[in-house]
C-alpha cells in the first residue's frame, strides 16, 4: 500500500484531520532519518501529486565548498532555488536512505502520533457529553470490568460500577451514566461509565420524567444504596402540583421504566419539606411514624409502635441509614411501648442494626425488601 493509501485509510476509517496525519507521518520520517544521520537538520515534505515523501537538508550557499555536510555552491544551489543568493540557507534534497531500524523507530512515532490524535478526538467529542446518559451495547468481560460498545468507541464499566446483583450479558443494550473522559486513555479506555451513583438515578429521573426534565418539580436530594434503594426528596414551586404523584404517575407509569432499569432497587421519593420533622417522618419510609422530636440540632428521635420497626431500620439497617444521609440528621428511634431508644446515627451503624434484628423477635416478619 502507498503512502498516500495509508493516509487516507486513516483519515476514512478513523475520522481524523488530513493534515494533521501527513505532519504526524513527516514527524515518523524525520525522526528516522535523525536516528540514522544524527547532526542533520532534516525538513520532510508529503508530495500530494506522488503521494510519497520527500526529504531535504539545509545547506549554507557559500562560493567555495569546504564542508559539504553543511554548504552548497551557488551555481548547485540556483539549480535548486532559482533565486538563492550567497550566505542563503537554503532546503537540499536528501538523496540517502535509512535502514530497517529507522523505518521501525518511524513507525513507532507514526503510530504513537495517531494514537494521541484519536484520543483528542475522542476526547473533544465526549466530553461535553460527560455527566449524560449514553447507550451502548455489552461486548466483552474484562478484569477490570465491561467493554461497553458505543460504536466507533468502546468504554469501560467498572466493577464498582455495577448495580449490586445485577448480570449485564454480552451483547446485550446498556445505559449507563458517563462518568468521566479522560484525555489520555488509562488500560486502553478514555470513557468510564457508572450505573452505581445515585447521578445515574438523577439522570434517569430527569430523561424519563417531563415535569423534572423542564424544572416544574426539583429533586432536592437524592442519596442511593445500589442494588438496595434510592431515596429521593422532590419539591415543586406550584401548588397545584404533587411532585411525588407526578414522578409515580397513574398506576406507576412513570416510576415503572425506571425500577426496571434498576433491577430489584427500590425508590422511595419523599416529598421534601423544611419542617424537619416531616421530612424525618417522610425518610423513613416505608415505616409508618407516629411522631418526630427534635432532640438537639442535629438529632432526631422517632416515635413508632414496634411492628413499624423493622421497616423503619430495613435491611441490614440500610433503610434508616440512608434516611439519616438524605435528612442530615441523626436519628433515634424509641418504641412507643418502651424508654429505650436505638441509635442509627449513619451507614456505618447498618452492622449494629443487622444485630439488633437478630435479637430482637419483632424482626423475624421483617419484609426484606424495605
Amino acid at each position: 500500500m502507498k503512502l498516500a493509501e495509508v493516509i487516507e485509510s486513516l483519515v476514512s476509517e478513523r475520522g481524523l484531520d488530513r493534515e494533521k496525519v501527513i505532519q504526524i507521518v513527516c514527524d515518523g520520517i524525520r525522526a528516522a532519518y535523525e536516528k540514522k544521520y544524527p547532526g542533520e537538520a532534516f525538513h520532510i515534505t508529503f508530495n500530494k501529486k506522488t503521494g510519497e515523501t520527500e526529504v531535504f537538508v539545509e545547506r549554507v550557499v557559500v562560493a567555495t565548498v569546504e564542508d559539504d555536510t553543511a554548504e552548497i555552491s551557488l551555481k548547485k544551489a540556483k539549480v535548486i532555488v532559482p533565486t538563492a543568493e550567497l550566505d542563503d540557507l537554503i532546503n537540499v534534497p536528501y538523496g540517502d536512505k535509512v535502514g530497517r531500524i529507522e523505518i521501525l523507530t518511524a513507525k513507532q512515532v507514526i503510530a504513537s502520533k495517531i494514537r494521541e490524535l484519536e484520543q483528542l478526538a475522542i476526547y473533544k467529542e465526549y466530553k461535553e457529553k460527560e455527566g449524560t446518559i449514553i447507550t451502548g451495547t455489552v461486548h466483552k468481560s474484562e478484569r477490570a470490568g465491561l467493554s461497553v460498545n458505543l460504536g466507533e468507541v468502546t468504554a469501560l464499566l467498572p466493577r464498582e460500577g455495577f448495580i449490586a446483583g445485577e448480570t449485564l450479558r454480552i451483547g446485550h443494550p446498556v445505559r449507563a451514566l458517563l462518568k468521566e473522559v479522560l484525555s489520555v486513555a488509562v488500560g486502553g479506555y478514555q470513557l468510564i461509565l457508572d450505573r452505581a451513583s445515585a447521578e445515574f438515578v438523577k439522570k434517569l429521573i430527569i430523561l424519563e420524567i417531563p415535569e423534572v426534565y423542564e424544572g416544574i418539580v426539583e429533586i432536592k436530594k437524592i442519596v442511593r444504596i445500589p442494588g438496595y434503594k434510592t431515596k429521593i426528596a422532590v419539591v415543586t414551586n406550584s401548588s397545584d402540583i404533587d411532585p411525588v404523584g407526578t414522578c409515580v404517575g397513574v398506576g406507576g407509569a412513570r416510576i415503572k421504566p425506571i425500577l426496571k432499569e434498576l433491577g430489584h432497587e427500590k425508590i422511595d421519593l419523599i416529598g421534601w419539606t423544611e419542617n424537619v420533622e416531616q421530612f424525618v417522618a417522610g425518610s423513613l419510609k416505608p415505616a409508618e411514624i407516629e411522631k418526630v422530636e427534635m432532640v438537639e440540632a442535629g438529632k432526631a428521635r422517632v416515635l413508632l409502635s414496634e411492628d413499624q420497626r423493622s421497616f423503619a431500620i430495613g435491611k441490614l439497617g440500610q433503610n434508616i441509614a440512608l434516611a439519616a444521609r438524605l435528612v442530615g440528621v441523626e436519628i433515634q428511634l424509641q418504641e412507643v411501648a418502651h424508654a429505650g431508644g436505638i441509635n442509627f446515627s449513619d451507614f456505618e451503624a447498618r452492622e449494629k442494626a443487622e444485630q439488633k434484628e437478630k435479637d430482637s423477635p419483632s424482626t423475624e416478619s421483617e419484609d426484606l425488601e424495605n
